[in-house]
């Protein structure tokens, strides 16, 4: 898909109702399965840097996150406080629904990394998030996306929806580049399509210095 594609159908969703609502019961499970969880704390311990202040965006229930973290601040930042409350990993909490308005709360070059975990199919606005994203890391700070083919379906916008995780990876590399201010970006996979758990892939970018 070519950068100025994009039309608002593309961004339709099946359940267009209030996100604070759908989000209001807490779901205190994780997304994808274990062997996936363990991948993505694998890649996570590989490439986060120690000491760093994380910013875990569209958070809940569990960061996947290094079982043994050597961070600075981890805030979380999503739609349900019980869920937030029971991850153990954060270390501040915010709630803040990013398709209502994706501009944060944080000061520009507050973070040296920013995660958002098998939740980037939900945003509506997605080029604007990944905007303020660059905004608040620092230069050379890692942004790493991670997808699965798990998803509150009703919830995933119309363009997610409609391809394969190859194009899902494709689509993320068009985001980044509309938003602008990124670099180096990457696709890691994880886990494999067809192995014995959960597929999960990761695109990666660093913020531009």
């Amino acid at each position: 898909m070519a950068e100025d594609d994009f039309e608002p159908k593309h961004f339709a969703r099946e359940d267009s109702g209030d996100d604070a609502l759908f989000y209001s019961a807490p779901r205190l499970v994780k997304h994808i399965d274990a062997a996936a969880c363990a991948a993505l704390a694998a890649f996570y311990a590989r490439t986060l840097p120690l000491g760093g202040d994380i910013l875990d965006l569209m958070s809940s229930y569990a960061s996947h996150l290094p079982p043994e973290p050597d961070f600075g601040r981890v805030v979380g930042l999503g739609m349900n406080q019980v869920e937030l409350e029971a991850n153990s990993q954060l270390s501040e909490r915010l709630i803040h629904n990013l398709n209502d308005n994706p501009l944060m709360p944080f000061a520009d070059k507050s973070f040296d990394a920013c995660l958002l975990a098998v939740s980037v199919q939900y945003l509506i606005r997605p080029m604007e998030v990944f905007a303020d994203i660059a905004r608040v890391l620092k230069p050379g700070a890692l942004l790493a996306i991670s997808f699965s083919n798990r998803m509150f379906a009703t919830k995933a916008v119309a363009v997610w929806r409609s391809i394969g995780d190859a194009d899902h990876a494709r689509l993320l590399e068009v985001y980044l580049k509309k938003a602008g201010g990124y670099e180096d970006l990457n696709l890691h996979i994880l886990t494999p399509a067809g192995a014995a758990t959960d597929p999960l892939y990761v695109v990666s970018a660093r913020r531009a210095g």
